[in-house]
């Protein structure tokens, strides 16, 4: 059994998008939780079993998965046969892999660290800085339409998805707007949102 302990509006959509993606929402046991928003609202729920109080949780018969990129990687694997990631033995399973992992490496790292306003040595060799994040998407982008070739995948969903929470730190170059807007034209982007509304506390 799949259960996926979900805030709405928060970093776990994109988990909830990805099952839409995949057709199998049906199949999961969404359970809406609150959490410590930006804002000051919210609080820690004692029924979420994350052990920082977070989302997203994926619990598959009684096994925790935390952190966004290990959950997309764990659905993709077990829902192969819906095409949205690689499977072992592919050629590209590594590239797949890598964007995914970049994403949680250097991406969100970069995005928070630039909008708090944060600038320091250690930070800029460990982690570089949007112009290069801006530069390495491009240089895909350039290239192919997808990260990963010319269909949507799950590192599109990932790597697309601060972006629409944080439309300020878009960069300014075609070809990426343009990817953006692919991703979000697509109907499980709709759909998500509709689907927090819902769900929404209160």
């Amino acid at each position: 059994m799949l259960t996926l302990y979900h805030s709405p509006q928060t970093r776990s959509s994109r988990i909830i998008r990805l099952l839409i993606e995949l057709g199998v929402l049906d199949q999961v046991d969404v359970r809406i939780v609150t959490v410590t928003r930006q804002d000051g609202s919210g609080g820690a729920d004692p029924s979420n079993p994350h052990p920082e109080g977070k989302v997203p949780l994926l619990v598959h018969d009684g096994v925790e998965l935390w952190e966004s990129n290990a959950i997309i990687v764990y659905l993709t694997d077990l829902f192969a046969e819906k095409g949205l990631g690689r499977r072992i033995g592919d050629k590209d399973r590594g590239t797949y892999l890598s964007w995914l992992a970049w994403y949680g490496n250097i991406v969100e790292p970069v995005l928070v660290f630039t909008a708090a306003g944060l600038n320091h040595p250690y930070l800029d060799a460990t982690f570089r800085g949007a112009p290069e994040v801006a530069a390495r998407l491009t240089a895909q982008l350039e290239k192919t339409p997808y990260l990963m070739g010319s269909e949507f995948s799950a590192a599109d969903l990932l790597v697309a998805s601060p972006y629409t929470w944080m439309p300020q730190a878009t960069p300014d170059v075609q070809v990426v707007r343009d990817w953006i807007e692919r991703c979000e034209s697509r109907l499980s982007a709709r759909q998500t949102m509709e689907f927090d509304r819902a769900h929404m506390p209160g």
